[in-house]
């Protein structure tokens, strides 16, 4: 246990300034934290692929309709690389 001795007006200073540091503590580390996940990594050759428009091929009937055809790109991304 510490024992702090001093004025009111002084111990409520102290105080002040100690909750006024650990307040600065947390919100820094927060900054930190959220900096350090947003590095991004390199997207792969396919992922790449997918992202580009002109390679989308999309279903043009039945229930899956306007979804990305990935069977039929999967296979012309495979005949592109050789």
């Amino acid at each position: 246990m510490v024992k702090i001795e001093g004025t009111l007006d002084e111990i409520r200073e102290l105080i002040g300034d100690a909750r006024d540091t650990v307040r600065a503590v947390k919100s820094t580390s927060k900054k930190v934290v959220k900096t350090a996940t947003k590095t991004k990594r390199k997207l792969s050759a396919w992922q790449r692929y997918l992202k580009n428009p002109r390679n989308q091929i999309k279903f043009k009937t039945g229930t899956k309709k306007g979804r990305l055809n990935l069977k039929a790109m999967a296979r012309q991304f495979k005949k592109s690389k050789k």
